[in-house]
C-alpha cells in the first residue's frame, strides 16, 4: 500500500456490501498494512459497549470461555468488533505503533502515544491475537491486537493525572454526560433511567451541575440497592426503583417524584431491550428524550410516541459531542466521590 491514501472516512476497507460506511458494513478489511492516511494501534484492552457485553454474556450463559470465543468469532468474521445483535462496539485504548506519512506533523501524535480512541469498535478494523483476560463486571476485554483509526477517527491522550483504567472507564461513555452538560438547563426536571451505571452516575453528576437550586433531578434503576450510592453521593435530588421495560410503573413513580409533574428531560442509559415508553411517557409536551443506550429501537421510539400522542424531541444518543473527552475527565477531577466510586468499580 506504499503511496497509497484511503478515503478519510475508511471506506476503502469495506468488503461488503460495497457503497455503505465501514460502521454499516458487515464486514471490512482488517489486514494491518496501514495506507498513508491511517494509524495503526498496538491495542491493550477493549472496553466493550455495555447493551452489546450483556448481550453476549447473556448468550454465553455467563461463561467466560464462551464469551472469549464469542468475541474472537465476531472479529474474526466482520473484521471489527460489532456485536451482530445489538450492532454496537466500543472503545479500545492502546500505544500508537505507526503514523501513516500523510498524518505525520498533522496530528498532535506520535509514535509511542498512548491514546484511547473514541469512535466506535463497529468500525474500527481490528485484529486479535490473543485475548488474555476478560472483566465481566466491567465490560472489558485486555487483548493481544492490533486495531486502525481511520482519518477521520477522533481519540483521547490518557491524561497523565489518571490512570489509564480510570480514564478509561469514564472515556468510554464520554459522548453521555457531554451531552447532558448542552441539554440541561437551570431550574430543568430531568429523569436519568438506568443510572446506577457509569454512563448514569456520570450523567446524574452534571445534571446536577446544571439545574441548580431550582431543578429536580431524579434516578431510577432496576434495584433500590444501586441506587444508594447516588443518594449517598448526591448525584440527585430523589431516587426510586423500578424495572424500565413496565412503562406504566415506571411513569407513575416518575411523576410521585416529581410532584405529578411530568419532566423537561428523560434520559435513558438503560443496557436493556423494550425501555423506549419509559423514557417518553413521563416528558412533558416540547420536552427532550435522549436515547444513549444502544439496546434502544428508534422504530419503537418513533412509533411509540406517536401512538401516546407525545409531542417530544428525541435525541439520538450520538457518542461524540465538540469537547466530550475534556468534558468527561473534568468531571473526575472536580469530584472526588466520583473519582472514588470509578476507581472502586471500573478499575
Amino acid at each position: 500500500m506504499t503511496n497509497k491514501a484511503g478515503c478519510k472516512f475508511g471506506t476503502h476497507r469495506v468488503l461488503e456490501p460495497q457503497g455503505v460506511l465501514p460502521q454499516a458494513a458487515r464486514r471490512i478489511d482488517n489486514s494491518m498494512e496501514i495506507y498513508d492516511n491511517e494509524i495503526l494501534i498496538d491495542v491493550m484492552a477493549l472496553n466493550i459497549d455495555s447493551a452489546s457485553f450483556t448481550q453476549i454474556e447473556r448468550e454465553a450463559e455467563h461463561d467466560v470461555e464462551k464469551i472469549s470465543a464469542k468475541i474472537q468469532e465476531i472479529v474474526s468474521d466482520r473484521g471489527k468488533m460489532q456485536n451482530p445483535v445489538t450492532g454496537s462496539g466500543g472503545m479500545l485504548i492502546g500505544r500508537i505503533e505507526k503514523i501513516g506519512k500523510d498524518l505525520k506533523g498533522k496530528i498532535a501524535l506520535k509514535e509511542g502515544d498512548k491514546i484511547a480512541t473514541l469512535v466506535s469498535l463497529s468500525l474500527t478494523p481490528l485484529k486479535i491475537d490473543e485475548i488474555l483476560a476478560i472483566q465481566p463486571e466491567i465490560d472489558r476485554v485486555e487483548i493481544k491486537g492490533k486495531a486502525i483509526l481511520f482519518e477521520s477517527g477522533i481519540y483521547a491522550k490518557l491524561p497523565e493525572d489518571m490512570g489509564e483504567n480510570l480514564a478509561l472507564a469514564a472515556l468510554d461513555v464520554a459522548g453521555a454526560p457531554a451531552q447532558v452538560a448542552k441539554m440541561v438547563k437551570p431550574g430543568d426536571s430531568v429523569l436519568i433511567l438506568g443510572a446506577s451505571g457509569k454512563s448514569g452516575m456520570m450523567c446524574a453528576y452534571e445534571a446536577m451541575k446544571r439545574v441548580g437550586p431550582t431543578g429536580n433531578v431524579v434516578c431510577s434503576d432496576l434495584r433500590e440497592e444501586a441506587l444508594d450510592i447516588l443518594r449517598k453521593n448526591r448525584f440527585c435530588h430523589k431516587a426510586f426503583a423500578s424495572d424500565a421495560t413496565k412503562p406504566v410503573e415506571v411513569l407513575n413513580k416518575a411523576l410521585a417524584h416529581n410532584d405529578g409533574k411530568e419532566y423537561d428531560i428523560s434520559i435513558n442509559v438503560v443496557n436493556v431491550e423494550n425501555t423506549e415508553m419509559s423514557t417518553i411517557l413521563p416528558v412533558r409536551d416540547g420536552g427532550i428524550v435522549y436515547f444513549f443506550s444502544m439496546a434502544t429501537s428508534f422504530t419503537k421510539a418513533a412509533l411509540g410516541a406517536e401512538g401516546v400522542g407525545k409531542d417530544v424531541t428525541m435525541m439520538v444518543g450520538n457518542g461524540y459531542t465538540k469537547g466530550h473527552a475534556e468534558i468527561t475527565l473534568q468531571e473526575l477531577r472536580e469530584s472526588e466521590a466520583l473519582r472514588k466510586i470509578f476507581e472502586q468499580l471500573y478499575v
